[in-house]
């Protein structure tokens, strides 16, 4: 996915920094990843959980879209547990 503006929520920023993961890697997820998960009916707007692998790591990132704005919201990203996650962190356990 690619939008023009993308913004980070506290939470996301927060969580990026305790789980050491920066803004170039949440970038990269979001430009090339995988959406794995749809969410059309969220609000205010649609979401998405993207997967993508930076440097071996598998990295979720759960981002928010509005499209009349064509701007991008960071809700959270984070490390996938392999004890909750099967089929390379693409599906729930």
């Amino acid at each position: 996915m690619y939008c023009q503006n993308l913004v980070f929520s506290r939470h996301a920023i927060q969580q990026m920094f305790f789980r050491r993961i920066t803004q170039q890697e949440v970038q990269q997820v979001i430009n090339s990843g995988e959406v794995i998960e749809e969410n059309p009916s969220d609000t205010p707007f649609p979401s998405y959980l993207i997967l993508d692998f930076v440097n071996g790591k598998p990295i979720h990132v759960v981002f928010s879209y509005d499209e009349l704005s064509d701007t991008g919201y960071v809700v959270t990203a984070y490390i996938p547990d392999s004890n909750l996650w099967t089929d390379n962190f693409r599906k729930r356990r």
